[in-house]
């Protein structure tokens, strides 16, 4: 029907089977930010948030999850990843997020440093609404990945 690997023939979704795949070591990073008032990003850059260290919630709440992306995105296969990290830079008008996921395996990392990047901007919303609900959280996107099949790619930035 498509070259869209999770359709079967008949327009179905279904689980990729991997199973012939070689493990090959693996990487993605990506990055999105959340913009905010100077208060509440006083707040962040001070640890002076009423609900205490918004960066190292957010950076808990990343890692935790990239390891259970497989329960949040249904065609996601379950994956043992090796390392995840996440970090924050501090910007004029807000905090810019990076997750990136490794692993050797059969399968690529892009939607775990998705997802890690993704609930890190939601948990500093969570952190900091009480000081800024009109927070806008934007631009998530893979900004690179390496290994596999399909080789490194890299977004022009």
């Amino acid at each position: 029907m498509s070259d869209l690997t999770h359709l079967d023939d008949a327009g179905n979704a279904r689980m990729v089977d991997v199973g012939r795949k070689s493990e090959a070591k693996r990487s993605a990073t990506a990055k999105g930010r959340i913009r905010m008032s100077a208060e509440a990003l006083a707040a962040a850059r001070d640890g002076t948030a009423a609900k205490g260290d918004v960066l190292a919630a957010a950076r808990i709440a990343g890692i935790m999850a990239a390891k259970r992306t497989s329960e949040l995105i249904p065609l996601c296969h379950p994956l043992a990843l090796t390392k995840v990290e996440v970090g924050f830079a501090f910007e004029d008008e807000g905090i810019a997020v990076t997750a990136t996921a490794a692993l050797t395996g059969k399968t690529g990392v892009e939607m775990e440093a998705l997802t890690g990047v993704t609930v890190a901007l939601l948990t500093l919303y969570d952190m900091l609404k009480a000081v800024d609900k009109g927070m806008i959280v934007e631009d998530i996107r893979l900004i690179e990945k390496r290994g596999g099949k399909s080789g490194d790619w890299k977004a022009e930035l």
